[in-house]
């Protein structure tokens, strides 16, 4: 084979000097258009030296409190998508009625029968659901989804589960006798406590041996059903605040214990988690029961501790208070038993009246003219008050005519309103009763002719002081609430 070609290497330029010379090396590349620009790029950048790098541990440090803080972020991104992604609660079958309270009912029927004045029904139901005070609420819930109370009298709910585990809370005054004293001052330098800042209650240092237990206690009781107890501790915070580490201190001075009240040798309990824990098992129970239908009062329906049958209960009631249709024929019936007669009058709006209402065909020609005058008065201007009546129908007389011509009026009007031939209106208007059959209409005006004797006219000038001022729009007052 012949031999390979080699490239002859140049030496001229190779120097042997001794080992302490030094002497640059040459660039072999200054001639390489490439690397140049590349050495001129890296002498633009700023040389970074080791010594300049954080030690380890300052980086680890940063490393770890940084990945905290991303764990969260992602936690906190899944968890808005899930919230987005989740169908809404689906609101409780039960069936919410509002009822005017009983007393308060007695006294708005009394105020009634003592004015001979027409008051609106639909009026009256949204003056009784103005404030809780004025009504109950009856709830209706269906058999495979009951609801649940804790004794007789006790708070409601529609999960048994929320009911059982906030007993004790509900029911401790009933079962247990509570004392509360102060103890010791607490010992020991503390300089932060953990705060809850949902409720703002204080938990006390984190290394205190009571803290585990109120942070438990704190969220069986109020938080269970909101959020995981993993969520809860997350957003608990430290606080540093020497007043706030000063009120804790003094609030972990108090001391409360718990004494039977219904077992023949008392017992004691020095904390509410062993109270708790005998109540759980001696009371609880026999203490929660079944219902299908409830009654409770207004003011308690806004205090409720279960939280979606609060929020169903107001939302009946703003349906309620636009329409109360279910109030006023709540009221219907009552006020009739009541002795109240409830009709219908301007566009079939339902009125409440402590009179009955009767036609009066005041074409018949045994009618004084008066009586005509006020009738015909009345019918031709819609709603009319006693003031308006009164300066269309006295003119053109005489000064010492016009005082005896008042009190005729006066009279007249108010025989006209005892009978039920003119209602007048809770804002003073005044009309006429809805015509219904002719029969009727005649036998009213024969009645009513033979009725309004000279007697009659003495009896009722007598009674009535008389006076054309206007009557005010009065608003029924309500006892109790």
């Amino acid at each position: 084979m012949p031999p390979e070609t080699t490239e002859l290497v140049d030496l001229l330029d190779l120097k042997l000097l001794p080992a302490w010379v030094k002497e640059p090396a040459p660039n072999t590349y200054a001639d390489y258009e490439g690397d140049r620009r590349e050495h001129e790029r890296s002498e633009e950048r700023p040389h970074r030296r080791r010594r300049d790098r954080p030690p380890l541990r300052e980086r680890r440090t940063k490393d770890r409190h940084r990945r905290p803080r991303e764990d969260k972020r992602r936690e906190r991104d899944g968890r808005n998508r899930l919230e987005r992604h989740r169908p809404p609660p689906k609101p409780l079958e039960i069936d919410v009625r509002f009822l005017p309270h009983p007393r308060v009912l007695e006294a708005v029927a009394a105020q009634i029968k003592a004015e001979a004045l027409a008051d609106s029904l639909f009026s009256l139901a949204r003056l009784f659901l103005q404030k809780p005070e004025r009504y109950d609420v009856r709830l209706a819930a269906k058999p495979e989804s009951p609801l649940y109370r804790l004794g007789e009298k006790g708070p409601v709910s529609a999960d048994r589960q929320f009911l059982e585990h906030n007993a004790f809370r509900f029911a401790q005054s009933d079962f247990y006798k509570i004392d509360i004293t102060q103890s010791e001052p607490i010992k020991g330098n503390f300089t932060s406590v953990a705060r809850d800042p949902l409720s703002g209650t204080l938990l006390g240092p984190t290394n205190h041996h009571t803290y585990q237990p109120r942070l438990r206690s704190l969220y069986e009781q109020r938080f269970r059903q909101r959020m995981s107890f993993a969520d809860y501790q997350r957003q608990i915070e430290i606080v540093t605040d020497p007043v706030l580490v000063e009120k804790w201190k003094e609030e972990a001075r108090t001391v409360t214990t718990f004494t039977t009240l219904h077992e023949e040798t008392p017992e004691t309990f020095q904390s509410a988690t062993e109270a708790e824990k005998h109540f759980r098992q001696k009371y609880l129970p026999a203490l929660v029961q079944t219902a299908e239908e409830v009654l409770i009062d207004g003011v308690t329906s806004r205090t409720l501790g279960d939280r979606a049958l609060r929020r169903r209960i107001e939302d009946a009631w703003s349906a309620e208070t636009r329409s109360p249709s279910k109030m006023m024929q709540e009221l219907s019936g009552r006020l009739r038993e009541a002795g109240l007669h409830v009709f219908r009058h301007r566009r079939g709006m339902l009125f409440v009246s402590p009179i009955r209402l009767r036609a009066f065909a005041h074409e018949e020609t045994g009618v004084s003219p008066q009586v005509k005058a006020i009738l015909e008065t009345i019918a031709a201007v819609a709603q009319i008050n006693r003031k308006e009546l009164a300066e269309k129908i006295l003119i053109d007389l005489a000064a010492e005519e016009a005082e005896a011509r008042k009190l005729a009026l006066a009279s007249d009007l108010h025989w006209l309103i005892g009978e039920g031939y003119v209602i007048e209106f809770n804002d003073g208007s005044l009309d006429l009763p809805r015509m219904k059959t002719k029969a009727v209409a005649e036998a009213a005006v024969s009645a009513a002719a033979s009725a309004r004797t000279e007697d009659a006219i003495a009896n009722a000038e007598r009674e009535v002081v008389g006076s054309t001022e206007s009557r005010p729009t009065e608003e029924l007052e309500i006892g109790g609430a």
